[in-house]
């Protein structure tokens, strides 16, 4: 998903940076806030972003000037929400584009809308949904990840099809999503399992902990959480 360094025309770098960045600086307000308020949760919030690392850099040839890869932002934008996910997803982003040469700098604002901003904020409302629909915790936790992973992809061959249109936008995105679709459907729905079981194992090893960030970020106390922060 990744598009690699100085492959958008100038116009969409500068358009993709400056609707990125009003999220990425309210994202580090709530970032502090949350360091200020609950310092005991850094522990969390780092393995959230390690997991967004590793997951994001496991990239497969794709589309030309991008790469398939899961996105890993789902547990982050479920547990601490879509504007502090930003800001680890924009770390991350940086770090894979000066050590490895994994997207670019140029890049860094239309990479950090897709798999740092659209992606979290579909997977943390598809969360609260399926929660409010009364859905059990894994299955709510699956679809989010799924979904942050697949609307990252999305967003990403619109931006690919802005850049480059062809002949029509609408045929240049069918596209780009189709031979993205080819690796990512699959690759998704692994990852929401792999999230799933993590985020099951996080929940037995700290209970309190993760009982006390569902029901401050999501806004709700799940049946699971109440019993386990018992």
């Amino acid at each position: 998903m990744h598009i690699m360094e100085g492959f958008l025309p100038l116009i969409w770098v500068i358009i993709w940076f400056a609707l990125s960045m009003p999220f990425v600086l309210y994202g580090i307000i709530e970032m502090r806030k949350l360091f200020r308020e609950h310092p005991e949760q850094k522990m969390i919030l780092a393995v959230a972003g390690a997991f967004i690392f590793v997951l994001s850099s496991l990239k497969l040839p794709s589309v030309t000037g991008s790469s398939s890869h899961p996105t890993g932002t789902g547990l982050s934008s479920v547990l601490f929400g879509p504007s502090i996910t930003s800001v680890m997803a924009t770390i991350v982003l940086v770090f894979q584009a000066v050590l490895l040469a994994h997207g670019g700098l140029t890049t860094l604002g239309a990479n950090v809308f897709s798999m740092g901003i659209a992606g979290p904020f579909v997977g943390w409302l598809a969360f609260k949904g399926m929660r409010k629909a009364k859905a059990g915790m894994t299955p709510s936790i699956f679809v989010a990840a799924v979904l942050a992973d697949w609307a990252t992809y999305v967003v990403t061959s619109i931006q690919l099809a802005l850049a480059y249109p062809g002949a029509n936008i609408l045929s240049s995105f069918a596209a780009f999503a189709t031979v993205f679709a080819i690796t990512q459907v699959p690759l998704a729905i692994g990852e929401g399992i792999l999230i799933a079981i993590f985020f099951d194992f996080l929940a037995s090893s700290r209970p309190r902990m993760v009982a006390s960030i569902l029901k401050e970020k999501a806004g709700m106390a799940t049946p699971e959480s109440q019993g386990a922060a018992q």
